[in-house]
């Protein structure tokens, strides 16, 4: 039997993987280079030591590269295609009778590839960002052990107020919890109490009161001289602090954030459409190693100069419609879970009809 990898796909695949790997580690240097420029006279202003610094940027690399990894492989299947063209050696390959989709099957398994390491980036991605966040924001809430009269965003769609925790103590004073609900099996009700005591990984309520509203019949409300709330699941910590931003949560983290707050009636589009990215962003690698490729054979004598060109453009052209239709899925203007995929729907035709167009 003929081995299915011959030396013409470890060749192909060697070339395309040598210019990823160079452009999916320096860009991400490049952007790091950049906003230290930027903020370094800030960073100095708040006393952050250099090893603060340097692991905050190590801790911003995921970010930087889950969007970074589409553009590497642009880049890497407009140049090592270009190259094959300029040189030849597609026209080489088709006389011997290797069609220039078989030809390009090792850049098509590369880009697979690239959209594995872009979903395992972008779970890994929430983690680092608090990490940097923590450490670049030099959050000074978390060095103290006292926070006065705020508010905190919990999971569940719930809200906590209180007029003061203690950290060391773990004790909350002035306690209010909202959940804003819709229909009879999920009601707005809001729990007061004077002081609640995180004791044995969980929170003890002191006596209090439960306003309970419904749409569909008169409120009541119900007294305690104590009680345990089993879905109050923060710690003294985790409230020392700002609640988390969509990118510094994982996609089944975010799934129940997003589902929590459409049961409180909150408008959560903008959410869905961030979900929806985290998958759309990866997949993108594969779909932009179609539309590269063709484009690339149809100048033969451009040289770096048009690969560049062509990568820019269309990097910065993908970029903008990624931005133009999170803003009409936030907007509610088309369902978020679609419009997050608007793009790659665009960029996948405009590569099948290259592909068509493109002697075999």
């Amino acid at each position: 039997m003929r081995h299915p990898i011959k030396p013409l796909d470890r060749y192909v695949f060697a070339e395309f993987w040598k210019i990823f790997v160079v452009t999916a580690l320096g860009f991400p240097l490049i952007t790091i280079v950049i906003d230290l420029t930027d903020h370094l006279d800030s960073y100095l202003a708040r006393d952050l030591s250099p090893d603060k610094i340097a692991l905050s940027y190590l801790y911003w690399i995921p970010q930087s590269m889950f969007m970074v990894l589409p553009a590497a492989v642009l880049f890497a299947t407009v140049f090592s295609v270009s190259a094959f063209t300029r040189h030849s050696e597609i026209t080489a390959a088709k006389a011997s009778g290797t069609s220039f989709f078989r030809f390009i099957a090792p850049i098509l398994v590369g880009a697979m590839l690239a959209t594995g390491l872009d979903l395992v980036i972008s779970e890994l991605m929430p983690a680092a960002n608090r990490a940097h966040n923590e450490l670049i924001e030099a959050d000074q809430m978390r060095a103290q052990n006292t926070r006065y009269n705020f508010a905190f965003a919990g999971d569940l769609g719930r809200v906590y107020k209180m007029s003061q925790l203690n950290r060391t103590a773990g004790v909350a004073l002035q306690l209010q919890i909202e959940r804003h609900g819709m229909g009879p099996d999920y009601p707005t009700y809001v729990v007061s109490t004077d002081r609640a005591q995180w004791k044995g990984g969980h929170w003890d309520l002191g006596s209090g009161v439960m306003h309970l509203v419904t749409d569909s019949g008169p409120g009541f409300t119900i007294g305690f001289r104590k009680a345990r709330d089993n879905q109050f699941r923060e710690q003294p910590n985790d409230m020392m602090t700002r609640a988390h931003l969509p990118d510094e949560m994982r996609y089944e983290e975010l799934s129940r954030f997003i589902t929590a707050m459409e049961r409180s009636g909150a408008d959560v589009n903008e959410w869905k459409v961030e979900r929806a990215l985290k998958i759309a962003i990866p997949v993108t690698c594969f779909i932009i190693a179609l539309f590269g490729a063709p484009l690339a054979t149809s100048n033969q004598r451009g040289g770096a100069a048009y690969g560049i060109a062509i990568s820019l453009a269309t990097t910065v052209t993908f970029l903008m419609a990624v931005q133009v239709t999170k803003a009409i899925g936030g907007a509610g203007i088309m369902p978020p879970d679609i419009a997050a995929w608007v793009p790659n729907a665009t960029f996948a035709a405009l590569g099948l009809l290259l592909l068509a167009r493109v002697r075999t």
